[in-house]
């Protein structure tokens, strides 16, 4: 059996696992909607300091970011604890696949789910708020671009995140703590000239995820520093893939 062949097998098995979860499905979609639609239309600053003062479009990397960083840590991380309750991994050393395989095979999954989600996330933005998102083939690929190396790197942080806590109730409790900071202290809606001087920002492969697709989303053109910001973004996505690939248990 070719690698192909069991990178499809696995990613056909993976894709009806989660259509089956239709409280996953459910949340997966409308989460980031409701909060487009209470965040982005029903509370809006016109003047003054604070949150949501900026254009529409500055929120884009925001509120794709819900999906692109909390999916991957719950759902990777959530099906690796899975598997190591039910001895899934001793059995799956039985078989020709291998475990870095099986990690590319659910990114391949998180991709579709969150792709999906995304564009209904921009087409709800555009209808809602206005926001005046650059549509160009060169802006398109390049944001496409953005969404796999976060998917990817986030995949991988969720395995390593299932491999080294104890339960399924673990890992959410750990992808939350980790997702949540991030989350607001990576440049998505908070602008860095609200954050501290001394808050390493860089640190956070989120922060070059939110600084590229907005860059893309609001300028006409390809900027130097958007291409930087993707190579480092993806970058951290090999690494953290393969060292989620390498933390993935062989036995349990």
């Amino acid at each position: 059996m070719s690698r192909s062949s069991r990178l499809r097998a696995e990613i056909s098995a993976a894709g009806r696992a989660f259509l089956r979860r239709r409280t996953a499905v459910f949340f997966t979609f409308v989460f980031p909607l409701l909060l487009v639609v209470i965040f982005g239309a029903l509370i809006t600053t016109e003047s003054g300091g604070g949150l949501f003062t900026e254009n529409a479009v500055y929120y884009v990397p925001g509120y794709l970011a819900v999906v692109v960083l909390f999916t991957p840590l719950s759902r990777v991380g959530s099906e690796v604890a899975r598997h190591r309750e039910d001895n899934r991994f001793e059995k799956l050393a039985t078989t020709p696949l291998r475990r870095s395989e099986w990690l590319l095979a659910g990114t391949a999954v998180n991709l579709a789910i969150i792709g999906i989600a995304g564009l209904l996330i921009l087409a709800l933005m555009v209808l809602l708020t206005g926001a005046a998102i650059v549509v160009t083939p060169t802006s398109i690929l390049l944001l496409v671009a953005f969404v796999v190396a976060g998917v990817a790197c986030f995949c991988g942080v969720g395995a390593i995140l299932g491999s080294l806590t104890d339960s399924q109730d673990g890992v959410i409790a750990a992808s939350n703590t980790l997702a949540l900071p991030l989350l607001f202290l990576s440049e998505t809606f908070v602008p860095p000239a609200m954050l501290p001087g001394w808050l390493p920002t860089g640190l956070s492969p989120l922060t070059y995820f939110s600084r590229g697709t907005r860059a893309v989303a609001s300028t006409p053109g390809v900027e130097s520093s958007v291409l930087v910001d993707l190579g480092i973004l993806a970058v951290l996505a090999v690494f953290a893939l393969l060292l989620g690939a390498w933390t993935l248990p062989r036995t349990d």
